[in-house]
C-alpha cells in the first residue's frame, strides 16, 4: 500500500444515554407485538402506540444501523432480536444480590429476569434467621462467603439491597473482586472515578413516587385554578 492511502479506523459513534435509555422500552413493545402475532410495523404505526413520534423511533433506530426499509417497515422479530442483541440480553448474566430481605427476595421471585438472560445465583445476607434458606431454589448465603464465592462462580452484575450505611464497604469487596457492573437499590449514589470501568444503575424508589406525587398535586392545582373565577368577573 502506497503512502497516504491508508485508510484510517472509523471512529465509533458514540450513543447518547436518552437513546440507550429507550431501547428496553422499544424492546417491550416489540414483545407485545409478537405476543399479539404482528410482523411487520411501520415507525408512524409504533409511534402511535408508544405516544412518541415516528421521526424519533427512526433517528433512534438509525444509530445502529436502521433495521427498516421504507415504505415496508420493520419486521416486528427481527427488530426485537437485534435489540436484544444491543442489550446484550441475548446472552446469560449471572447475577448476585447482596440483602436478602424484602426487597432482595422480591427481586430474586421475579420471573422475567430469567427469561432476560439474567439469572440470579445467589443472595447474601448478615442475618443468620435467613441465611441457609432458599428463595425459588436460590440459596442465602453469609455474606461473609461472599469473595470465595466470586472466585469459585462467574458473576457479571451484582445487585445491591442493602441499608446505605454499609454500601459503600461491600461496593468496595465487590469491586475487589471483579464486579464491574452493579443495580444498587442502595439509598445512596455509588461514586465512580472516570478511570473506573465501572457500570452503575442508581435506583431510588422514592425519588420516582415523589415524581408521581408533584404530577397530582400539580393537577389538583390545575382544577382549583380552573374552579376559581377571574378577578374582576360577578359572582
Amino acid at each position: 500500500m502506497e503512502k497516504g492511502t491508508e485508510k484510517k479506523p472509523e471512529k465509533e459513534k458514540k450513543i447518547s444515554a436518552a437513546v440507550i435509555g429507550r431501547l428496553p422500552r422499544y424492546y417491550r413493545y416489540l414483545g407485545e407485538l409478537i405476543e399479539e402475532g404482528t410482523e411487520r410495523i411501520s415507525s408512524r404505526d409504533l409511534a402511535k402506540r408508544m405516544k412518541v413520534t415516528a421521526s424519533q423511533i427512526r433517528q433512534d433506530l438509525n444509530n445502529f444501523g436502521g433495521f427498516g426499509q421504507q415504505g415496508y417497515g420493520y419486521n416486528v422479530r427481527s427488530l426485537y432480536s437485534e435489540i436484544g442483541k444491543l442489550l446484550g440480553i441475548d446472552q446469560q448474566h449471572n447475577v448476585i444480590i447482596i440483602g436478602a430481605g424484602r426487597l432482595g427476595q422480591a427481586l430474586a421471585n421475579y420471573a422475567n429476569f430469567a427469561k432476560r438472560g439474567f439469572v440470579i445465583k445467589a443472595l447474601f445476607d448478615v442475618n443468620p434467621d435467613l441465611i441457609g434458606n432458599t428463595v425459588k431454589g436460590i440459596p442465602i448465603l453469609d455474606v461473609a462467603e461472599l469473595e470465595d464465592f466470586l472466585k469459585k462462580n462467574e458473576i457479571q452484575i451484582a445487585t445491591l439491597t442493602i441499608p446505605k450505611t454499609q454500601a459503600m464497604e461491600v461496593f468496595g469487596r465487590l469491586k475487589a473482586c471483579g464486579i464491574r457492573a452493579f443495580w444498587n437499590f442502595a439509598h445512596t449514589d455509588l461514586p465512580v472515578a472516570d478511570h473506573e470501568k465501572i457500570f452503575v444503575e442508581n435506583v431510588h424508589l422514592s425519588e420516582s413516587l415523589m415524581r408521581l406525587s408533584y404530577r397530582v398535586y400539580e393537577a389538583g392545582r390545575s382544577v382549583e385554578k380552573e374552579k376559581k373565577p377571574a378577578k374582576g368577573k360577578e359572582e
